[in-house]
């Protein structure tokens, strides 16, 4: 009976529907918008103390002065400015002490009169007759005859060192104004004219679902072939910060009926939003209950946009109904292009306007005709010579959206998008400040172990993991201040030293062991030397190896491995076509059964359970711009990178310095 079900789903996704419009973006939002009402969801009075972040409902007025009396400034004297006229050190003027001493919250008593002062603290109520306040420090007390006098030793002007009544707020003056977004500096305004609540729009509430089988909550274990839920997490986080207020419902399966109860319960909030479940194969079941919504109901399923294909758009009694593409920047991307608007508009906030910088794109980008793309890009180098680097880890990626700069706009008329050519980019972020140092090249946890010192240190680090001949090409455009790079030369049998030109400075790293990794109790494997036990793994058809991308110093490796082993050009073992970016992709391959043997650093094969290999040392070292070498991080980073602490680190994580050998 099971094989039958499994049959059966495999037989429905293989005549799974294709969507039934795909729109353009402009289209898909009119269509959205046209049912929607965007104005405030109601409004609520709330104490100051939660008011930070809320929008203003109200336009608000003082019903007090600010101060709501003449106050004074300084500590001092309260007396007329004309008594001071012509006051010097040589030559100070006196007044006789008045014998009160006015503080603050106390009304005087005292009228100041011609030659008469009156002794004032910061705060204090400027008294009947004064038009001025000299500071203590210019005066003196003395006594001459018996008699007690204040000498002043700096004349003053009429209003010096005082605020007068309503000089900061006046009465019935606009302090705020309906639709602001109120942050703390507004809230000491409105504490100060006496306001102890304010009335703000009510945060719209956002249901945030997401739906699959394969969808686990953080904090639980994790089975082969699911994923932690990382929408609901970005997602509610995401409506926080647009001014709503996020409604998790959990989790749900593919279970249709566990789905439909799942939304009518959302449909208490003021929009729904659902991730997952929108494609048209046979598990896709978020469309089909969200198809049943009425009034009008879904009015765009499959938008012309890459990331974002599949998003599908309903309107069910002017309430927004969304299904967001599963995949994680898919579904951001698609919530700010179409939610996150509609959020804002019920909230009361205004339609946001984000910052865009031109740059140079450093690599060939293909696109596809026909679909709007918008391209992740993180941003590296100074002042007119930006260059936008393409993050490149698919619409799978949770780190892509938080690692990146901005994105730009490749229209559905362009297939290519050369080297060199000027792109905008639109920033995520209102500001965009120069790291401290910048790393691009091949990734490894050595280097993080010394970056992650240097942000303790206080450093700002950018780094972007593109790996070692992208990351040397970048050093070469003088884009980065290093790279990390473990490059070999098949024809001198040397790691990186053979790609330095004169404009770079070779730094010698550390050395990380190249295994041929397996699993453990594998006998075409087990105790053989490399050569032999690839020609094993030749000679077994079933045998799959995973290969490493072309390019990387791993690469060169493989082929070097495989041609001692004899293997043919024209027919390479299986799996060789398979190119893994990473050791991690390599080792967790062939720990899930994917691929039999490939080749990883030991470190990684060790974190994997796996067996392995030694094949060679690899040298991983870092290329900095000879223009770049005086920078202080640079420095920091040498310094770090040869000192004592750094070395036992880097020894305690499987690898060797370079001074080691």
């Amino acid at each position: 009976m099971a094989e039958s079900r499994r049959s059966d789903s495999a037989g429905e996704a293989s005549r799974q529907r294709q969507f039934l419009n795909v729109v353009s973006r402009q289209e898909a939002t009119s269509r959205f918008r046209q049912h929607l009402h965007l104005e405030p969801v109601g409004a609520e009075d709330v104490s100051l103390s939660e008011a930070r972040h809320r929008v203003l409902a109200e336009d608000i007025r003082s019903p007090v002065d600010v101060p709501a009396f003449d106050r004074s400034n300084v500590d001092g004297f309260a007396m007329v400015a004309a008594d001071t006229f012509g006051a010097q050190e040589e030559a100070p003027v006196r007044v006789r002490p008045a014998g009160e001493v006015i503080a603050p919250g106390v009304f005087p008593e005292t009228a100041v009169r011609h030659g008469q002062a009156v002794a004032i603290a910061t705060g204090g109520m400027l008294p009947r007759g004064a038009d001025c306040v000299v500071m203590i420090e210019h005066t003196d007390l003395v006594e001459q005859d018996g008699e007690t006098w204040v000498e002043i030793s700096r004349s003053a002007v009429p209003g010096q060192f005082v605020t007068f009544a309503g000089t900061d707020v006046a009465n019935g003056e606009a302090v705020a104004w309906t639709g602001q977004l109120l942050s703390s500096r507004e809230i000491g305004v409105l504490a100060a004219i006496g306001r102890e609540r304010v009335r703000v729009y009510r945060r719209p509430r956002v249901a945030v679902i997401s739906t699959g089988d394969e969808i686990v909550p953080p904090g639980q274990p994790l089975p082969t072939g699911c994923v932690y839920d990382s929408n609901a997490a970005i997602l509610s986080a995401a409506v926080e910060e647009l001014g709503g207020e996020p409604v998790p419902h959990g989790s749900i399966p593919d279970n249709e009926e566990e789905l439909q109860q799942a939304l009518e319960k959302a449909m208490t909030c003021d929009v729904v939003v659902l991730s997952g479940g929108t494609s048209k194969g046979a598990g896709d079941l978020s469309y089909r209950v969200v198809e049943r919504l009425g009034n009008p109901g879904i009015v765009a399923h499959g938008v012309a946009l890459k990331p974002g294909k599949p998003v599908c758009l309903a309107v069910t009694d002017g309430k927004p109904v969304v299904i967001l593409p599963g995949f994680p920047t898919s579904a951001i991307f698609t919530f700010h292009e179409f939610v996150a608007p509609v959020i804002r508009a019920l909230a009361g906030l205004p339609i946001e306007e984000r910052p865009s910088i031109k740059a140079t794109l450093p690599v060939r980008v293909n696109s596809d005709r026909g679909r709007l793309e918008y391209l992740l890009v993180g941003l590296v180098g100074g002042g007119n010579q930006l260059a936008a680097y393409p993050m490149g880890k698919g619409s799978g990626s949770v780190t892509t959206f938080s690692l990146a700069d901005g994105f730009i706009r490749i229209d559905e008329q362009t297939e290519i998008v050369e080297p060199g050519a000027e792109v905008t980019v639109t920033l995520l972020d209102r500001e965009m400040k120069p790291a401290d140092l910048v790393v691009i090249g091949s990734h490894c946890v050595g280097l993080d172990t010394i970056l992650g010192r240097l942000r303790r240190e206080g450093l700002t680090i950018k780094t972007m993991h593109v790996g070692s001949l992208a990351g040397l090409n970048a050093a070469r455009r003088g884009e980065c201040d290093l790279a990390g790079m473990h490059l070999l030369d098949p024809g001198t049998g040397e790691y990186n030293r053979p790609f330095v030109t004169d404009e770079l400075e070779l730094v010698q790293g550390y050395r990380r062991l190249q295994c041929l990794v397996f699993r453990p109790g594998d006998g075409r494997f087990e105790s053989k030397p490399p050569v032999e036990a690839v020609k094993r793994a030749l000679a077994d058809s079933d045998c799959m190896m995973i290969n490493r991308n072309s390019g990387s110093g791993t690469r060169a490796l493989i082929d070097r491995l495989l041609e001692d082993a004899g293997a043919s050009r024209d027919q390479p073992p299986p799996g060789y076509g398979i190119q893994a970016k990473s050791h991690n992709a390599v080792a967790a391959a062939v720990r899930q059964g994917r691929a039999d043997w490939g080749v990883a650093i030991d470190r990684v094969a060790n974190d994997y359970g796996l067996a392995a290999t030694p094949l060679q040392d690899e040298h991983y070292d870092f290329v900095i711009p000879r223009e770049r070498r005086g920078r202080p991080a640079v420095q920091r980073f040498r310094e770090l990178l040869d000192s004592p602490a750094v070395k036992q680190e880097l020894s305690s994580l499987g690898f060797r310095p370079a001074a080691a050998q």
